[in-house]
């Protein structure tokens, strides 16, 4: 979709060191916005003319100030969190403090500096906590906080309720409200992304990834980074008087549209790299029992070694469950339209940055990891297969 070039305006990127706050304050910038991305890590890539990175941690009120300095900021996307995946999920203070804590100083800091309008990265996880849903839509309820699997989710969904409930207040230095609105992000993809995928080719290439679990009918959705900045960019727009604040105190599903099995989609990944797609399938209850095992060791260990767990149960669930929502909603208030992309851009920069399989490599050459897999599940299932049935999976 194309966007008309904007009258000089000033917005505010948290997260904006990240691989979608970055991909974002790029796209703004392309369409004539002054640009300040906010973060406690820098980019990745060197920085376009146009746009200021100032480093600063949302848990801190002060850095949180100094970011609006001597600025007249109409918008801030606020997307920086913490907790998404991998051992990150078991730091449950730090995602407190990250999540619910720094949405609480941003929101406060546009009250006071009369930021007119606030967009807010959520997620599916607001809603979905292990239960089958199938094209669900916005008027689903937060699931009650207590049956999250995970504090990520939990405090995004804390988070979320805040934002949408500052829709309409008061701000100090000019007249008006401030006007919030929340996307729902799929899990999102794109060429260069650092926090999924780099994970999952490493698993590929260590011969991990030798088996998939599941019903092969569960269906999950993706959404690529493009068609997440376009959402973007269309709630911020959806604020304003001149779109009649249509997207006001309201929440959005957003995905690539293509509901379709977890491991199905990561195919043409795994075979594109030069790896044969795993033919094992084992139980979803066997691979939710490894991941709290993991958990559990990690609990006891994590102070002396911070490991990566293998999956964490939060991962079983949104890798394994069925659960997809309409995009209607955005569709008719936004004016979204997602655009079709595959992994085909995702496997050529895997390939331009020195991954795939070598030609002439053996099958045989993971056989330890095999073996270690194989072991670690065989623990899984004698250690808590009892536990599991009182879990009702």
């Amino acid at each position: 979709m194309d966007f008309q070039k904007s009258p000089k305006e000033t917005v505010l990127i948290t997260g904006g060191g990240g691989y979608f706050g970055f991909r974002l304050g790029c796209a703004l910038n392309q369409r004539g916005f002054y640009v300040i991305l906010f973060d406690i890590s820098s980019p990745a890539h060197a920085i376009p003319e146009g746009i200021k990175f100032i480093h600063g941690d949302i848990r801190h009120l002060s850095d949180v100030e100094k970011a609006f300095q001597d600025v007249d900021v109409t918008c801030v996307y606020h997307i920086a969190s913490y907790g998404m995946s991998g051992r990150e999920q078991l730091n449950r203070s730090l995602i407190e403090e990250v999540n619910v804590g720094g949405t609480d100083n941003i929101l406060q800091v546009c009250r006071r500096r009369g930021v007119p309008r606030f967009v807010y990265t959520s997620t599916f996880n607001v809603i979905f906590g292990g239960q089958v849903i199938r094209n669900g839509d916005e008027s689903l309820p937060y699931l009650p906080l207590h049956l999250h699997p995970d504090h990520y989710s939990r405090t995004k969904s804390i988070a979320e309720k805040k934002v949408l409930e500052a829709d309409g207040t008061s701000l100090v230095r000019r007249d008006g409200v401030l006007r919030t609105c929340a996307l729902r992000p799929a899990g999102i993809y794109g060429p260069g992304e650092q926090r999924h995928l780099p994970r999952i080719v490493s698993y590929i290439e260590r011969g991990l990834f030798k088996f998939v679990y599941g019903d092969p009918r569960s269906l999950v959705e993706f959404v690529h980074v493009d068609n997440l900045v376009q959402a973007h960019i269309l709630a911020s727009e959806a604020l304003k008087a001149d779109k009649g604040h249509v997207a006001s105190g309201q929440p959005y599903f957003v995905s690539d549209g293509r509901p379709v099995n977890n491991f199905e989609f990561f195919r043409p990944l795994v075979e594109g790299l030069g790896y044969t797609f795993p033919s094992i399938r084992l139980p979803l209850t066997l691979i939710y029992c490894f991941a709290f095992l993991t958990e559990m060791v990690h609990f006891i260990l994590g102070r002396f070694y911070n490991f990566q767990p293998f999956l964490t149960r939060t991962e079983v669930y949104k890798t394994g469950v069925t659960h997809y929502f309409s995009l209607e909603k955005a569709k008719k208030e936004l004016g979204y339209e997602a655009q079709p992309f595959d992994l085909q851009e995702v496997v050529e920069w895997f390939k331009a940055h020195g991954h795939g399989r070598s030609p002439g490599s053996r099958d045989s050459e993971c056989l330890v990891w095999d073996c270690l897999v194989v072991l670690l599940l065989a623990i899984a299932v004698l250690t808590w297969l009892p536990a599991s049935v009182v879990l009702s999976l």
